[in-house]
């Protein structure tokens, strides 16, 4: 699935629910559910500040075709809670992410690729150890993704990433994660 090549880390995972035509029977959709922990050393490029980390991932997601051309987008809706302790202090900081994430176009190029514009809108906000809200990060970017299609433009699965351009900067407040988490958790 497109997402796939989008999202590197669990924060940066994007789910969304658009609404199809009347008539358009949605091709997949689906929920997903995902935990997962581990140790970060120099969390943050701070030197010697040891975190661990626990995430949980739960989303949905459609898959539909619009247009004449039958041409296939992606709507994701994810909700992300991470935790991090410092392993040394115990001192934690959480984090809640809600992102909303849809291709707004597809395009067949006409040379075995498509231009895929991608919009996540969202909200993450980090809070410290008193539950008291540290950081947020509000708003909407926009992505450009260009795509070999493999011959198959309907057919997502195969598609090879070629591009990914930022389009459209974050559209709202965007306070620095580690600027905000690293004192807390210190």
């Amino acid at each position: 699935m497109r997402h796939h090549w989008v999202i590197g880390v669990a924060a940066g995972l994007a789910t969304v629910t658009i609404g199809a035509t009347a008539a358009a029977k949605p091709l997949d959709k689906g929920e997903f559910h995902e935990v997962f922990s581990g140790v970060a050393e120099d969390f943050c490029d701070a030197a010697g500040l040891t975190v661990s980390f626990h995430a949980v991932v739960d989303g949905r997601f459609r898959v539909n075709t619009k247009g004449s051309d039958g041409l296939v987008y992606f709507a994701e809706n994810t909700t992300v809670d991470n935790t991090y302790t410092n392993v040394d202090t115990g001192n934690v900081v959480t984090e809640h992410v809600r992102v909303l994430g849809k291709d707004l176009s597809v395009t067949d190029n006409g040379d075995g690729t498509l231009t895929v514009i991608q919009l996540s809108t969202g909200n993450a906000t980090v809070y410290d150890s008193s539950g008291t809200a540290i950081g947020r990060n509000p708003g909407q970017i926009r992505v450009e993704f260009v795509v070999d299609h493999n011959g198959t433009p309907d057919f997502p699965p195969d598609d090879i990433l070629i591009s990914e351009t930022l389009v459209k900067g974050s559209t709202g407040r965007s306070d620095d994660f580690c600027e905000v988490a690293v004192p807390a958790l210190t």
